[in-house]
């Protein structure tokens, strides 16, 4: 029997996976993220579900390998998909000592549903996908990275955005979005420039589950043709 590591997508119940949605459906136990997770995702559920918000690890294992042992069908759900800001790894790591099978089945991320939700694409050349520091991470790498000029999207950072938008080096008219709880349907959606977006993002009152996204893809002006698309000679 495996655990199943099954990204929620970014809200919407619609943007799970088919595959993600059958195993919520199969499921006896059913771990999931808390408020990161859309409860409308959770409404075919028909196996125990606990929400994992404030349990260490130790706590959430040991849930899960009694789960295992009883032969019960197990499903960590997280928010996204489970290989992006999640600690899936970790978790994996704490299951293997009991000779846990597992799999890692992906989600829609919600930096792909931000995108979507602002009609544009992320990339004609290079996309980063970032975080600040902060608790779990003592130093970042938003000022090298920015440097570069890529299209950036940032998690985990709209509460600290002020500083990072002094910190990045993209200039001031830089197109800059936030995007909260994508594909929710409470989902808000703020567009600015490096130099104002903080500014606003705080005025809205927009402190948690956001994506920030910096860079010149943000917009239509001065879309070139692709390659793809154009006359061959």
């Amino acid at each position: 029997m495996k655990i199943y590591f099954v990204g929620a997508g970014p809200g919407d119940p619609k943007l799970i996976t088919l595959r993600g949605k059958e195993l919520i459906e199969d499921a006896e136990l059913i771990v999931y993220a808390g408020s990161l997770v859309n409860p409308k995702v959770l409404s075919s559920a028909k196996g125990k579900k606990v929400d994992s918000f404030g349990m260490t690890l130790e706590q959430t294992t040991r849930l899960i390998v009694d789960a295992w042992k009883q032969g019960l069908r197990v499903v960590r759900l997280h928010s996204g998909d489970p290989t992006i800001y999640s600690a899936v790894r970790e978790q994996i790591l704490a299951i293997q000592p009991y000779g846990i099978d597992y799999e890692i089945v992906p989600g829609v991320s919600s930096v792909f549903a931000s995108a979507a939700a602002l009609g544009q694409q992320l990339t004609s050349e290079t996309l980063v996908i970032t975080r600040p520091s902060g608790k779990t991470l003592a130093e970042d790498q938003l000022v090298e990275l920015s440097n570069l000029k890529p299209t950036m999207a940032i998690f985990l950072g709209v509460d600290k955005i002020d500083t990072i938008m002094q910190r990045v080096r993209y200039a001031p008219e830089t197109p800059t979005s936030v995007v909260y709880h994508a594909s929710w349907d409470d989902q808000v959606i703020i567009t600015g420039t490096v130099s104002d977006i903080a500014t606003k993002a705080r005025e809205a009152g927009i402190t948690k589950s956001a994506i920030i996204l910096i860079g010149d893809e943000l917009t239509f002006e001065g879309e070139r043709r692709s390659y793809l698309y154009s006359p061959k000679t």
